[in-house]
């Protein structure tokens, strides 16, 4: 199915919850000189415009990134550590907006932010298969070492393995339109541990009222993986509504000690969008 397009939930409360913690992630692995390999496989356009009328039909940035925007000028340069890391993360955001740094105009994709960790020894792959989201996915001005495919990112990203650097990074994020997609993630997750023992995986999920998260994390429990933690940054409460009412996380071999920032720097986001906000973490199954 190749209806989703992302641009129509740019800067929601899950790209928030997804890009932070992929900052974080990326920002531990640039303490070690070792080269990694970055994989994205559900790259999308990249690069939003938040006045495209596709952003402005739902408007989701508006409970998702402009309520952390606001709060910038006294999270950037703060030193806390459950602040520091949501203000350097609000600080590229700002960067990001170009010559208009004061006004909230673009959200960047996944994309972006994995271009920004590239040093020149390492490398990306960023998988789209929509053939009208590759085409603005190719109009993007990305790094030399960055390499798109048109084409299936889950059957892409197993044909890439093992890859030639030491290390590897991957972020699995579908838009599970279809049930299947949470037992295909599951499938290319079980594989990417046996063929990349100490890969850090990011599977991002939709918490939904079906409560159909769950085929996910039964899926990874039942075929014995070890080392999964979990984020779920919930909006409300869920009630008879559709849609998301949060967002969640799985990460296979998370840096040792990111648990606890990633907790404090996601408790912080959680005050920001609101009374019925809130984040949970959790090992899913632990060894």
């Amino acid at each position: 199915m190749l209806s989703y397009q992302h641009v129509y939930h740019a800067g929601n409360f899950a790209d928030v919850h997804k890009h932070l913690i992929m900052f974080i992630i990326l920002r531990n692995l640039l303490r070690k000189k070792s080269p990694v390999t970055y994989i994205d496989t559900h790259a999308g356009r990249g690069f939003y415009s938040l006045s495209e009328p596709e952003s402005q039909k739902l408007k989701e940035y508006k409970k998702g990134v402009l309520p952390l925007w606001r709060e910038r000028a006294a999270l950037i340069g703060n030193e806390r550590s459950d602040e520091g890391l949501l203000g350097e993360w609000l600080g590229e955001l700002s960067r990001a907006q170009g010559v208009s740094a004061k006004q909230l105009t673009h959200y960047p994709g996944s994309p972006w932010w994995l271009s920004q960790a590239l040093r020149h020894e390492d490398r990306l792959h960023l998988f789209e298969l929509h053939p009208g989201e590759q085409q603005y996915l190719e109009a993007q001005v990305l790094p030399s070492n960055v390499r798109r495919h048109h084409g299936d990112g889950l059957a892409g990203l197993q044909r890439m393995l093992p890859v030639t650097t030491p290390r590897l990074c991957v972020l699995i994020d579908p838009s599970y339109e279809r049930k299947q997609d949470y037992a295909e993630v599951v499938e290319t997750l079980t594989f990417v541990s046996r063929k990349a023992r100490h890969a850090v995986v990011m599977v991002w999920y939709p918490l939904l009222p079906t409560g159909q998260h769950q085929l996910l994390l039964d899926g990874v429990k039942q075929a014995g993986l070890r080392k999964l933690w979990c984020s779920e940054l919930k909006l409300h409460t869920p009630g008879q509504e559709h849609g998301m009412y949060g967002s969640g996380l799985l990460l296979l071999n998370l840096p040792w000690g990111l648990d606890r920032q990633i907790e404090n720097a996601m408790q912080r986001v959680a005050v920001c969008l609101g009374n019925e906000a809130g984040h949970r973490e959790y090992w899913w199954v632990e060894e």
